[in-house]
C-alpha cells in the first residue's frame, strides 16, 4: 500500500494530542501524532509494541516510572504491556508505529482526498 500526504486529517484523541494514521499493513500501523506544548497522553498500556521517532520538538516520556526526554532525532521502542506517558514540552511531531494493528486507529484513517 502506498498513500499520499493528506492535510488536515487529524483527529484530537486527548486536549492537545492529535493523531493521523499515515499507512498500516497486516502487522503494523503508522501515525504520525502533533503535540501542542503541556499537552499530556495520560499513563496506559497497551499490548502493542510502539516504535517512534521525534521530527520536531521536545518531549517528556515516563516509561515503567523512568522520565526520559526526547529530542529532534531521538526514537524508542516500548514494548507491549508496558505503562508509559508522554508530555509536549514544545510544540512536537511524531511518528510511530505500532505492532500489531492498533484496530482502533484505523478510524484516524482516510483515503479520501
Amino acid at each position: 500500500m502506498f498513500e499520499k500526504q493528506k492535510e488536515n486529517r487529524f483527529t484530537e484523541v486527548v486536549k492537545g494530542v492529535s493523531i493521523k494514521t499515515l499507512v498500516y499493513g497486516d502487522k503494523t500501523l503508522m501515525v504520525e501524532v502533533h503535540f501542542e506544548k503541556g499537552a499530556h497522553l495520560p499513563l496506559h498500556s497497551h499490548p502493542h509494541e510502539q516504535t517512534g521517532f521525534l521530527i520536531s520538538g521536545q518531549m517528556e516520556f515516563q516509561v515503567e516510572g523512568e522520565k526520559h526526554i526526547a529530542k529532534p532525532g531521538d526514537s524508542w521502542n516500548i514494548a507491549g504491556d508496558v505503562e508509559h506517558s508522554a508530555t509536549g514540552l514544545e510544540q512536537s511531531v511524531v511518528i510511530e508505529v505500532f505492532s500489531p494493528v492498533r484496530e482502533e486507529y484505523l478510524a484516524y484513517f482516510s483515503q479520501a482526498d
